[in-house]
């Protein structure tokens, strides 16, 4: 039975990574594993969730997406994507010991805001001066002016 992993959990073990065999197979989450993606299969992590794994023997370190369940063998704590494993420098090895830890995204800001400069913009509500008057806007004629302007011309072609 597998024991939920605490979010913030560091974990430390054996990683293994997929045969080639399983480029294009569908996983547990029902998205298709490729070799060249940076995806794993963890026990208790959900799926989506980044981690971040580091080899301790040459301090590489690559994130992976969890989309996959296991590995179901004992001592092992994640199984990586040939990418990845290559990224970590364990391709050769076939068996690397890991550390594992969910990543987290930096937040924190690249400048100082007083380094932004803030453009200023000027906005005018109304456009005085041109004398265009939008069409929905012209007068429409009132009905008296109607009626006489038909008046007019009837009489002009009773003539």
């Amino acid at each position: 039975m597998c024991l939920p992993t605490p979010a913030d959990a560091q974990q430390k073990g054996k990683a293994t990574f997929y045969t080639r065999k399983w480029d294009g197979r569908k996983t547990a989450s029902g998205e298709r594993l490729y070799n060249d993606s940076l995806v794993c299969a963890h026990k208790t992590h959900k799926f989506g969730t980044l981690l971040l794994v580091k080899n301790p023997a040459n301090g590489k370190e690559v994130v992976v997406k969890v989309i996959d369940r296991g590995p179901y063998v004992k001592g092992r704590i994640i199984d990586l994507s040939i990418r990845a494993a290559r990224e970590l420098g364990v391709l050769n090895q076939g068996v690397a010991v890991v550390e594992v830890s969910v990543y987290k995204k930096p937040t924190e800001v690249p400048y100082k805001p007083e380094d932004l400069p803030i453009p200023e913009i000027e906005i005018e509500t109304t456009n005085p001066g041109t004398g265009i008057i939008p069409q929905w806007q012209e007068e429409q004629p009132s009905r008296t002016d109607s009626v006489s302007i038909q008046q007019k011309r009837e009489k002009g072609h009773g003539q």
